[in-house]
């Protein structure tokens, strides 16, 4: 690892891009290493970087001379013209599109749940670069939160329903939200249709903004839970079932999730499974009615989980033990869910 080589972000002004410059200020990273790179139109543009500031620059293949790490947080096609290049001039890439995800030969990572195939990142024979793909913020999530029960019970089912916050489909989509939200207010709802999502955000829950499959009915987001899900696990039979919508919330999704276990157990030692986990906080307060939501979890790096409980129609067996258990569980889909994952996996390779 280069200390001073330059770190390229590319997508710098949205709202992903965004976080992981916030991350890199936080932790010291000084401003003179980052290369922030956007579209035409946001060049010139400065960007707060803690006690200083970045200009925005044009994506070209000299600025991705000399890097040791471009952390990539724009769409597919962006990643799909500009990782070659990057690679090719030495650069570990992480991406945070779908671009790659499902390409057998690129590590699809959560650090706390298969860091061991980063050793497979490789792809430059000609020197050290990699191109590591950064899951779907829904999967990290789930996964970050169901990692340490496969572990201990294993895994035979999944169901799980998604509450997603308007900022996932990125900056103007809250935007949309705050202009939805303020006329409503005044009664001027007729003022504000919507551009970024085909339903009204404000006040509203709908399903989510995806594509559907006009063959089985699932969405976008839904296949990439299924399928991201069974590749991070390397089981390609994983029973999972996700229903997802958007809902009126700035930051943070939430998952109400029934997980039918391998091996049944009781709801202690459950829980002691999750709270000795990584990248896990328990928010489980029954007597006060207090458990995860959007707004505890905005702004962290990990998922809260709570509202544990067996399944009301799950029978014990005889020694008191279920196989399915509920739990409810919110996260920060700017962070954990995405850029704070890709900055977590550039520790692990060495390349901040």
């Amino acid at each position: 690892m280069n200390a001073h080589a330059p770190i390229v972000i590319l997508g710098a002004t949205g709202a992903v891009g965004r976080e992981v410059l916030h991350i890199l200020a936080h932790r010291g990273v000084p401003a003179s290493r980052i290369r922030a790179l956007a579209s035409e139109r946001s060049v010139g543009t400065s960007i707060t970087y803690a006690h200083d500031s970045v200009v925005v620059r044009e994506v070209a293949p000299r600025e991705f001379e000399g890097a040791s790490l471009a952390i990539f947080a724009g769409s597919a096609d962006l990643s799909r013209r500009w990782a070659p290049i990057a690679l090719e001039q030495g650069v570990t890439v992480i991406d945070n599109s779908s671009a790659f995800r499902l390409d057998h030969s690129v590590p699809l990572v959560v650090p706390e749940i298969n860091p061991e195939v980063l050793d497979s990142a490789t792809v430059n024979p000609r020197g050290s670069a990699r191109l590591i793909a950064n899951p779907n913020c829904s999967t990290i999530l789930l996964l970050v939160a169901l990692g340490p029960l496969r572990r201990a019970f294993g895994i035979r089912r999944i169901d799980v329903a998604t509450y997603q916050a308007v900022s996932g489909a990125g900056l103007e989509a809250i935007d949309e939200l705050h202009t939805q939200a303020r006329a409503s207010l005044v009664g001027a709802g007729a003022s504000s249709s919507p551009r970024v999502f085909k339903e009204p955000c404000a006040f509203n829950v709908f399903s989510h903004d995806s594509a559907i499959n006009i063959d089985d009915g699932t969405n976008g987001e839904e296949r990439k839970i299924i399928d991201e899900s069974r590749k991070i696990w390397q089981d390609p039979s994983l029973r999972i079932t996700p229903t997802c919508v958007r809902v009126p919330v700035v930051r943070a999704h939430t998952m109400a999730v029934t997980v039918e276990l391998s091996r049944p157990t009781h709801e202690a030692d459950l829980r002691a499974a999750l709270a000795d986990a990584p990248g896990v906080t328990l928010v489980d307060d029954r007597t006060n009615n207090a458990f995860p939501t959007p707004l505890k979890a905005s702004g962290q790096d990990k998922v809260l989980v709570g509202r544990i409980r067996p399944d009301p129609c799950d029978k014990p067996d005889s020694q008191g033990r279920h196989s399915r258990f509920c739990l409810l569980l919110s996260g920060d889909q700017l962070r954990k869910g995405a850029a704070t994952n890709a900055v977590q996996i550039a520790d692990l390779v060495g390349a901040i």
